[in-house]
């Protein structure tokens, strides 16, 4: 009899406990569902994405459609081009012919491409894999449009930016650069006396079972594959055409969400290679300097509500992708999608963060704002490095703004907790008094949080623009790469100028003076650049503290 209980007990807790992580479950995928249906309609290119708790799927869907003229619904089996993840593959495979004594990644390059010209540099392959190397990236440069449909063997590609001038000494910065990348998988095939396609092939996807991973191709029937976009305004086009000849060991591997956890299930296991290798991939390196860069090789740190983790996105014609692996919590998250015209990157770390218990705040959760206790909190706050931002009270309503950048107010939203947030709730405020009553304010990014003193300051007068002839903002009409694939359109449409930026909306500039333009819906300026011969040839983004180059591309 009293057996007979223990086991019914027993029975019951394992019902009740059964029943609780299948509510969790369910939760988990009502919130993502929500996340992931906020941006992306069954109508439009969509996304496949999975989540994985240790190395198992928790979560596994596909949204929109994988062919929009055939009207093929997306499903997590589509095949899709996963473009930059593929230096994770690149780096891995230099770290393995590492450990197999086949190479060094302090070797200089030129013991494997000898004629390579380095003008006097020290260039290793550690400043490839981190991206600090100097030498000019190639799709940065005006020409790789124009030879975008061009097939190039290896060395014919190498031959397109080899004499080039370089950008900045080997180890003085870190400047993402996809060159690096393609003399890295020149150096495999050097090494291994095969083809960068055939030695990932055989060595990694064969090894792990990714059957459904590919090196691209254009020409070949691949099963399952998503079609590519790339959006107009409000209208979709077929992405333009690539040679994936030209992406090569930087960016032309394809892949599935299935495929992708085993092949992070594999590095989180050593499958490839050893703990302290994976090491000097995820954890950052330093500039010459000593300066600390979080870039690896093939990974970025991150971190997401305080998690630590690493990642690395990928952007190509018609797809952008993302992939976060959050360490302590044994979390990994990928997105692929078949367009360019959406923020992959915010929605897999919003839903990395729903999936460990931590999910980034969202305005749409925001509490009535309370007049007497925002009345508090209004004034100046002086951060170090002499950052201040000002916290005013107009129509009811909170709103920030840095000096320094341009005088655009941005509304923060109260949370339940006290604290307050911006739209996408990457950054938030939690205000406080001191112990002898004066203000301050913990100022909140993903990974750092920075304290503001209140002071006595009144804020700045609102930006002036000028009126800039047409005949001189024709001159800045064009397309200016910051990153691959990352495109700045600048378009004019009367007397004004546009900026809009790959998966972003339209934004017009305001000309402070005539090379020098502002916005007023983001803080941001745009500088544009002319060369000796008076030509527009680049501009520069400064925003949030960063000054970002960007080439002019047609």
């Amino acid at each position: 009899m009293k057996l007979s209980q223990t086991i019914k007990t027993l029975l019951l807790v394992f019902f009740c406990t059964g029943l609780f992580f299948s509510t969790q479950a369910q939760n988990l995928e009502k919130e993502i569902d929500a996340i992931v249906s906020s941006m992306y309609s069954v109508d439009e290119p969509g996304i496949s994405i999975l989540v994985a708790k240790n190395g198992k799927p928790i979560y596994r869907k596909a949204f929109g459609k994988a062919n929009l003229e055939l009207e093929v619904p997306l499903k997590p089996e589509n095949v899709f081009e996963i473009g930059s993840i593929t230096k994770q593959f690149t780096a891995v495979a230099i770290l393995m012919l590492e450990e197999q004594g086949k190479l060094k990644i302090d070797d200089e390059i030129t013991k494997y491409i000898p004629d390579y010209p380095i003008n006097g540099k020290k260039i290793t392959i550690h400043n490839l894999l981190n991206h600090t190397s100097g030498i000019k990236s190639y799709t940065g440069m005006q020409s790789f449009m124009k030879s975008a449909r061009t097939d190039m063997t290896p060395t014919e590609l190498i031959d397109v930016f080899k004499n080039e001038p370089m950008d900045f000494d080997p180890g003085e910065e870190f400047r993402y650069n996809n060159s690096g990348y393609i003399l890295l998988g020149y150096i495999i095939e050097v090494v291994t006396k095969d083809t960068y396609e055939n030695y990932i092939e055989k060595n990694i996807f064969e090894k792990i079972g990714m059957n459904s991973s590919y090196y691209g191709s254009t020409s070949e029937l691949i099963k399952n594959r998503a079609s590519g976009y790339k959006q107009n305004e409000d209208a979709f086009l077929n992405a333009d055409y690539l040679s994936l000849t030209l992406p090569y060991a930087a960016g032309s591997l394809m892949s599935t969400v299935d495929d992708l956890l085993k092949w992070q299930n594999a590095i989180s296991a050593n499958t490839f290679i050893k703990r302290s290798s994976l090491e000097k991939a995820i954890n950052g390196s330093k500039l010459n300097n000593g300066e600390e860069i979080d870039y690896g090789y093939g990974w970025s740190k991150i971190t997401i509500q305080e998690s630590k983790g690493y990642a690395h996105s990928g952007g190509i014609f018609g797809y952008t992708t993302n992939g976060i692996f959050l360490e302590n919590e044994n979390v990994y998250v990928i997105g692929l999608t078949n367009c360019n015209c959406k923020n992959v990157r915010e929605i897999t770390m919003k839903v990395a963060a729903t999936a460990i218990g931590k999910p980034i705040p969202d305005k749409k959760d925001a509490v009535a704002l309370s007049i007497k206790e925002a009345k508090k909190w209004v004034g100046a706050y002086e951060f170090e490095d002499n950052v201040i931002r000002h916290i005013m009270l107009k129509d009811g309503k909170l709103f920030s703004l840095r000096e320094g950048e341009n005088s655009r107010e941005f509304e923060i939203y109260q949370m339940k907790d006290g604290s307050f947030i911006f739209d996408d709730g990457t950054i938030s405020y939690n205000f406080s008094m001191t112990d002898d009553g004066k203000r301050q304010t913990v100022f909140k990014t993903a990974d750092e949080s920075f304290t503001g003193k209140g002071i006595d300051k009144a804020p700045p007068a609102e930006r002036k623009s000028i009126t800039v002839s047409a005949d001189i903002l024709k001159q800045y009409v064009g397309k200016f790469e910051l990153q691959p694939n990352f495109i700045i359109d600048i378009t004019l449409e009367g007397n004004s100028i546009y900026a809009e930026a790959t998966g972003q909306p339209k934004f017009e500039l305001f000309a402070e003076t005539e090379t020098l333009f502002f916005l007023k819906v983001v803080p941001a300026e745009i500088t544009f650049n002319a060369n000796n011969k008076g030509l527009i040839d680049s501009l520069t983004l400064n925003q949030g503290g960063r000054k970002m180059p960007a080439k002019r591309i047609n």
